[in-house]
């Protein structure tokens, strides 16, 4: 939190300073309201002046339009602060996740990075506004309040300050028990909005699968465990209110019985015992909102630690001393048989555009690696085809090209440099890629395909030709429905992979990689779309993560993995001879005689 109130809420000090000033004269004028009216009474009416009342009465009109009108000023100054802090919060909370690293983002997890971006800031915001508003405006009610009293009728006063002690030990002992369970409270809830996030983006997977029922008594489970916290939290702070009222009523009792001896004996008068009951209205308020800026204070510290955790988490993917093309040397594998000969220099006519150089990963450290020595290499306008079976590591080969992890030992090389030399955004810039459950926009086909980029309309068409997308987007334009809805619910699932397909397209990117992103593309549609791809982007490096051997038959390589280690490497002809379960997935899927052909 001290973080957050150094870099976030120091700039604006001289705002709230004067924010301050503002409420701070119109917390006076509120002060002085009851004191005029005493006077009047005790002082004024007594003489028989009209005039005179009528002046003192212009004072307390004045008064009370002074005390709104700073009032509100200075609450709109507070809103006006609070709301450009969590604008600057939520922008660098928003840029470091967009920046965070793979393995930072498994550790945080998205549903809770999630609720940090919203409920823990908006808990920031409403105490930055309440710190203006209350902060100055309480102790000013409590302490001037006091002060004041003692110039009306010190013997009064004292019934007040009696009292004091009385009210403060009853908000520390309620706020030492109810911060703690705030705290608590903020951590279940976070928990309910994580699932309720979760279920809300699955409901069409918890539907189908017949689920609802198992997830509705999830969700009984986590807001039982949000409600009891919150009745806990609320038993607590239920006794601060009666408390305060039992104590305020007898507070006025003793007020008025020492007024009224006082009254009695000639040294106080009757408007000062009506200014005292105001006064004691005040300071009870001022109480009450001191004790309820406690509790929002334990909440904006919970969330502000949380905020903190993320924007103060360190780089993890630093950037090496760039190396130049060179001597990459000669890798082979004796026991597994020739995974690739690399050529002694990429300086060649078709040098290395990838290198996998004995890499071995694994995503949690001290489990089995989830690739074990791999070794291969690909020149440029070639094609790599990479199969096996659901947690072989496919997706983690591509996760380690494109550095969205780094590997724990060897290293890949792109264009002859090591990928941990080349800057995010350099990187990234050579690929385009299709993931698997890849994002469609709540936006036009034209503008998922282009995606901010600066990207003309010919370039955005020509992708959507090459990815077979112009039919169905002409359709669509014909019919006036050319808008998609968020998830791309109002396309069929071989339409999402050609808009997906044409977005990786656009940028001619000098690697492109598909993961198992012709699965729903029927045999003539992915036939056509791997030779659009050859004949228009013939210097582009195919990479192809498949489950049906027809789509990447015709690769220069083809990676067989299973359990993260190769069994096979080579060409669709040269795995049917030496890869056994290459040849039993092509024989299944296609049949003996075709599958040798």
């Amino acid at each position: 939190m001290k973080g957050i109130i150094s870099k976030y809420v120091r700039p604006y000090f001289g705002q709230m300073g004067y924010g301050f000033v503002i409420k701070f004269i119109g917390t006076v004028m509120d002060l002085c309201i009851p004191y005029i009216l005493a006077h009047i009474i005790d002082e004024v009416i007594p003489k028989r002046d009209r005039g005179l009342v009528l002046w003192w009465g212009a004072g307390m009109i004045l008064c009370s339009v002074l005390a709104v009108t700073f009032n509100i000023i200075a609450n709109r100054k507070a809103s006006l602060v609070a709301s450009r802090v969590t604008r600057t919060l939520r922008h660098d909370l928003f840029e470091k996740i967009m920046y965070l690293s793979n393995r930072n983002m498994d550790a945080f997890t998205k549903p809770s990075l999630i609720s940090r971006m919203t409920s823990d800031t908006y808990d920031i915001q409403q105490t930055v506004a309440r710190i203006q508003r209350l902060g100055v405006r309480a102790p000013i009610l409590l302490i001037g309040g006091i002060f004041v009293t003692f110039t009306l009728d010190w013997a009064m006063a004292m019934v007040l300050v009696a009292l004091l002690p009385l009210l403060a030990a009853l908000s520390v002992f309620v706020s030492k028990k109810g911060i703690p369970i705030y705290a608590k409270l903020q951590e279940n809830v976070d928990h309910m909005v994580r699932a309720v996030r979760e279920d809300i983006a699955g409901v069409r997977v918890i539907k189908a699968l017949s689920k609802t029922e198992y997830e509705k008594e999830k969700f009984r489970t986590v807001n039982a465990a949000v409600v009891e916290r919150e009745k806990k939290a609320g038993m607590v702070m239920a006794v601060m209110n009666p408390s305060l009222n039992i104590f305020l009523n007898l507070g006025l009792v003793c007020v008025i019985l020492v007024g009224a001896y006082r009254v009695n004996a000639g040294v106080s008068e009757v408007g000062k015992i009506l200014a005292f009951t105001t006064y004691f209205t005040l300071i009870l308020n001022a109480m009450m909102s001191i004790s309820k800026m406690f509790s929002m204070i334990s909440k904006s510290i919970a969330s502000g630690g949380r905020i903190w955790r993320v924007l103060d988490t360190g780089e993890d993917m630093e950037v090496l001393a760039e190396e130049g093309p060179g001597q990459v040397g000669r890798l082979q594998d004796e026991e597994k048989g020739a995974v690739g000969a690399f050529p002694e220099n990429v300086g060649e006519t078709k040098p290395a555009r990838i290198v996998f150089d004995h890499v071995t990963f694994s995503y949690y450290k001290g489990q089995m690696p989830s690739v074990k020595d791999l070794s291969f290499m690909v020149r440029r306008g070639e094609t790599l085809g990479i199969i096996g079976e659901i947690g072989s590591g496919k997706s983690t080969v591509l996760n380690l090209l494109m550095r969205m992890y780094d590997a724990d030992e060897g290293r890949i090389l792109v264009d002859g440099r090591d990928v941990r030399s080349y800057r995010p955004e350099e990187l990234k810039g050579k690929f385009g890629v299709v993931f698997q459950n890849d994002m469609i926009f709540e936006d036009t086909i034209a503008e998922n395909v282009a995606l901010g980029r600066d990207l003309t309309q010919e370039q955005v068409q020509e992708a959507l030709l090459y990815a077979q997308a112009s039919e169905f987007v002409k359709e669509r334009k014909e019919e006036e429905d050319n808008a998609l809805n968020i998830r791309g619910a109002n396309l069929s699932g071989g339409q999402k992979q050609r808009v997906l397909i044409a977005r990786a397209l656009a940028m001619r990117p000098e690697i492109l990689i598909l993961d198992d992103s012709s699965s729903a593309l029927d045999y003539k549609t992915d036939a056509l779309l791997r030779k659009g791809i050859r004949e228009h982007y013939g210097d582009t490096t195919l990479v192809i993560v498949a489950q049906r051997i027809s789509s990447i038959r015709h690769a220069e390589h083809i990676l067989v993995l299973e359990d993260g280690n190769v069994i096979g490497y080579g060409n669709h002809e040269e795995l049917m001879k030496s890869c056994e379960t290459y040849r039993e997935i092509s024989q299944s899927q296609m049949g003996e005689t075709e599958a040798a052909s």
